[in-house]
């Protein structure tokens, strides 16, 4: 008998011991467009204490981290500035469509140094000046978004040559913190980081392209609460994060 119940506290401290590995704590990573920086972080450090897992973050052009994803660099969640990014992954078979949703907007400002003295209040007076700094407009989102503005206000071929493309939305920004261009294009929620610049003129929604962040679990990740954590970013309980950081949250499709 005794040797029987030793044989049965060993399993149920077996057991004891395995079922905490169901709820354990894991490793997400995340590759994230470089304007949400500032409130993933914060996100991030929200979901670590709740459930104790470590969150690491990759944040660069959509682009960039497009092709990291495409090339087999291990994720869990791809958070895109615009939709076409996501897309792109998606038809390489590394995103489920069903899994996919579109989660926030922004809007477009036009930057100046803080300390500069050129007034630019309309898109038109972009054109007397000689250096605008916008991320790639041939790859990154906001560079694209900016690129299609200025088309709309039949700019774009006027004032081309003058455009300095950078690597993404932040590099733009500091050209601009860095008084190495006269102005530059980013997100509200980019010129709000900054004390080095200021906000020239906003452009209204209505005259600039939808601005749209896709989000969604990679298909290879195998982490239970990298599908989790997705759902967190898409809640209502996320939503007063990203107000107090400036994005828009969009209703749920």
């Amino acid at each position: 008998m005794k040797r029987l119940a030793s044989i049965l506290l060993c399993c149920v401290l077996a057991l004891g011991l395995a079922s905490p590995r169901i709820a354990a704590a894991e490793d997400l990573v995340v590759f994230a467009a470089a304007s949400l920086t500032d409130v993933l972080k914060e996100m991030g450090r929200a979901w670590e204490a709740r459930t104790k897992d470590t969150v690491t973050f990759n944040f660069a052009a959509s682009s960039d981290l497009a092709r990291q994803i495409k090339a087999g660099a291990p994720a869990d969640v791809f958070f895109s500035a615009d939709v076409a990014r996501m897309e792109e992954v998606e038809r390489e078979g590394l995103v489920d469509r069903t899994e996919r949703r579109e989660v926030l907007s922004n809007v477009l400002v036009v930057v100046v140094p803080k300390g500069a003295t050129t007034e630019v209040k309309t898109a038109s007076d972009l054109e007397k000046l000689t250096r605008i700094a916008l991320a790639d407009p041939e790859s990154v989102p906001a560079g694209v978004y900016a690129k299609k503005y200025l088309a709309s206000q039949g700019l774009w071929s006027a004032i081309a040559d003058k455009i300095i493309p950078t690597t993404d939305v932040r590099a733009a920004l500091a050209a601009v913190e860095g008084e190495h261009v006269d102005a530059g294009i980013v997100y509200r929620t980019d010129a709000a980081t900054s004390k080095g610049v200021r906000v020239a003129f906003e452009v209204a929604r209505e005259q600039g392209p939808p601005i749209v962040y896709a989000l969604a679990p990679l298909k290879a990740s195998s982490k239970a609460r990298a599908r989790t954590f997705v759902r967190f970013l898409e809640s209502s309980e996320a939503r007063p994060i990203y107000e107090r950081f400036g994005f828009l949250m969009l209703a749920p499709k």
